[in-house]
């Protein structure tokens, strides 16, 4: 095993490279270094080499071309046993070089918080990839050092190699190289992609001709939607909060329905900025309430909607759980509950549920919905994916059809139905009285029978209809949903319209003495 003798470092995270450069010089390592980084390592008293110094050239172009040079390249690229590379390398006066540690210019951070398109294009790193690229290349005889994670562990094995990294580890490391790379390559493509030379004369692009993004696996799965079929979760290497930085307090290991229901509970329940509780099962509600007397209340009025399917469900809410929630929560049979905290009580008393899945996670907080959630919705089908903006619309431009509008108790009762609705699968009818839905029905081929089995399912649970109000996640194309609605004493009505029997569906509202209103926007969920 070759020990390192010589390292270029250049970084922009400089997070411990001065310990790691003061740890490689204790071993004997020549460093040889750009700008910045040298200063910063000379000042911790270490002995560095400038790049300019190193190859004969000042670094020019504004700081453009620093690295750019055969004696770095070459040194990088060399082949240690080829006797042809051996030769070349020292006829041109071309030493070795053993490590390269480098990150890269900050460029999604300067997108994310915004620039011009020359700024973008100042802190597009040129050198910086290619001389990582180079030493992933050539793993074999050189170390790529990427990450400042990885500085303690190689620092260790070269103490324990007397200098040296095993084949092993340098294959690691020039693996991440490439991730790195890939990463960094779609972020500059997707924003070039979408923004606009002439701003003035130009609108940013939505969708680009390409759109690449990059996932990091957290976890394999014990099986997919099915136990025949494998999984793994991944988050994307965004700044999103969400379930790919969840804490998990305790519980089995999570299975991909988990995630998936834990995702639906997230989405509604940061939907409100009261107190909230929701009851996922299947990847739909069961339950869902808010009140202003807190999340225990929230939670028993979620319950009691939906009594049979909440068994084994995930519980999502959106405010800190206190011992008194932990006890009702401990008194049925649950999968999960996620919620952004917990007290040492609430936590004591849910390890008695040795097998529930306890998550803590950003972005289940009261009103976090627009923050938490990710940029585009994608959906793989055969031989590509489909790419839309999210669902984040919210009934802000009601208009009354009918002659009687909603009071305040019922538009209240209609807003929060029609934030529940538009996260039910299509189609999708809520019920809901005193801001807990009493009965929904959801993922049925016609929209009579989801205002059917609402009904149904609200006369199972005890819960009376009469002076409810209703959601429907998309047009009635009858007047039948209204006369069933009238039937059990629905008095209002929140629907986008777009029908062309809008008329006949005013007229039965009308009719039977039912508020009705228009949001102008369709929520379907397949």
């Amino acid at each position: 095993m070759r020990r390192i003798r010589r390292a270029v470092i250049s970084v922009t995270d400089k997070t411990g490279i001065a310990g790691f450069a003061k740890e490689l010089s204790s071993m004997g390592v020549e460093i040889i270094s750009t700008g910045g980084t040298a200063e910063l390592i000379k000042n911790a008293g270490v002995a560095v080499i400038p790049i300019s110094s190193y190859t004969g050239l000042p670094e020019m172009l504004d700081g453009r071309l620093k690295t750019l040079h055969p004696k770095i390249h070459g040194g990088i690229l060399g082949m240690r046993d080829n006797p042809v590379h051996n030769k070349e390398m020292e006829s041109f006066g071309i030493p070795p070089i053993d490590m390269v540690v480098v990150n890269l210019y900050a460029f999604e951070d300067t997108v994310e918080r915004g620039c011009t398109l020359d700024e973008a294009i100042e802190n597009i790193d040129i050198g910086g990839p290619t001389m990582i690229r180079a030493a992933a290349k050539n793993y074999n005889d050189v170390a790529a050092v990427v990450d400042p994670a990885d500085y303690n562990g190689v620092i260790g094995e070269m103490k324990e190699k007397k200098g040296g990294l095993t084949r092993h580890t340098r294959f690691a490391l020039a693996r991440k190289v490439f991730q790195l790379t890939a990463r960094y390559d779609a972020a500059v493509s997707n924003y070039l992609g979408a923004v606009p030379e002439n701003p003035q004369l130009e609108a940013p692009r939505r969708f680009p001709d390409t759109f690449t993004v990059q996932y990091e696996k957290l976890q394999d799965l014990r099986y997919g939607e099915n136990p025949h079929q494998s999984a793994a979760f991944y988050r994307v290497r965004t700044r999103t909060p969400g379930l790919g930085d969840a804490r998990k307090h305790q519980g089995k290991e999570l299975s991909y329905n988990n995630i998936l229901d834990l995702n639906a509970a997230l989405q509604i329940v940061s939907e409100f900025h009261e107190p909230a509780a929701v009851i996922i099962k299947h990847n739909n509600p069961c339950g869902a309430a808010v009140s202003k007397d807190g999340t225990l209340k929230a939670y028993e009025l979620a319950y009691a909607c939906d009594r049979t399917s909440a068994f084994g469900g995930i519980v999502g809410l959106n405010r800190r759980v206190t011992g008194e929630a932990a006890e009702a929560l401990g008194r049925i049979f649950l999968e999960a509950v996620i919620a952004p905290g917990y007290d040492e009580e609430a936590l004591g008393i849910l390890a008695a549920k040795k097998n529930l899945r306890v998550i803590e996670a950003c972005g289940v907080e009261a009103g976090a919905a627009n923050r938490c959630a990710p940029d585009l919705d994608i959906k793989r089908v055969c031989g590509g994916v489909l790419l839309q903006t999210l669902d984040i619309e919210s009934a802000s431009d009601l208009k009354t059809v009918t002659r009687r509008g909603p009071d305040e108790s019922e538009l209240e009762d209609l807003l929060f139905a029609w934030n529940v609705c538009k996260h039910v699968k299509s189609n999708a009818i809520i019920f809901a009285r005193g801001l807990r839905t009493v009965g929904i029905g959801a993922g049925q081929m016609s929209r009579i029978d989801s205002t059917r089995i609402a009904a149904i399912k609200a006369a199972e649970a005890g819960l009376a209809l009469k002076g409810a109000v209703m959601a429907s996640d998309a047009f009635f194309p009858f007047r039948d949903n209204v006369d069933m609605a009238a039937e059990h004493g629905i008095t209002a009505i929140i629907q986008p319209g777009g029908s062309i029997k809008d008329e006949e569906v005013i007229k039965a509202a009308d009719e039977r003495g039912i508020a009705m209103v228009f949001t102008g926007v369709r929520h379907f969920r397949h």
